[in-house]
């Protein structure tokens, strides 16, 4: 079966040795992505940094012929999830109120720097015709 990979070139990926998204047949796995602007910086907020997350993943899944529509399972770190469950659980629904994949969120010490609040995984099956 053909394994498509598909990177951002950032360099992180680079650094640990992975990539953004992978196709395997009809089977669609995005990493973990931050929500960052295009500064490279996250915004404020987690509302605005799950935002952010959601189209990086649509842009990945595009990369490997999917869609948001495709997704049956994500899966959202959060930091101090009390607080910010809400906001990220707002910005999930406004992609998937339709789509309703399986999903879990988990609340996290931290990430690779202070200011990010939250970290999102997409699986994905593309059904094709």
């Amino acid at each position: 079966m053909e394994r498509q990979r598909y990177s951002t070139n950032t360099e992180w990926e680079k650094r640990v040795g992975y990539s953004r998204a992978i196709r395997s047949g009809q089977h669609v796995q995005v990493a973990g992505t931050l929500g960052v602007g295009a500064d490279g910086r996250p915004p404020d907020g987690a509302y605005a940094q799950a935002v952010a997350a959601f189209e990086r993943i649509e842009g990945a899944l595009e990369a490997v012929g999917a869609s948001l529509a495709d997704v049956v399972r994500t899966r959202m770190y959060v930091v101090d999830v009390e607080a910010n469950q809400a906001e990220v659980g707002r910005a999930h629904n406004e992609r998937f109120a339709e789509v309703r994949p399986a999903s879990t969120m988990l609340g996290v010490a931290g990430f690779v720097g202070p200011d990010f609040l939250v970290e999102i995984e997409v699986d994905a099956i593309v059904v094709d015709g």
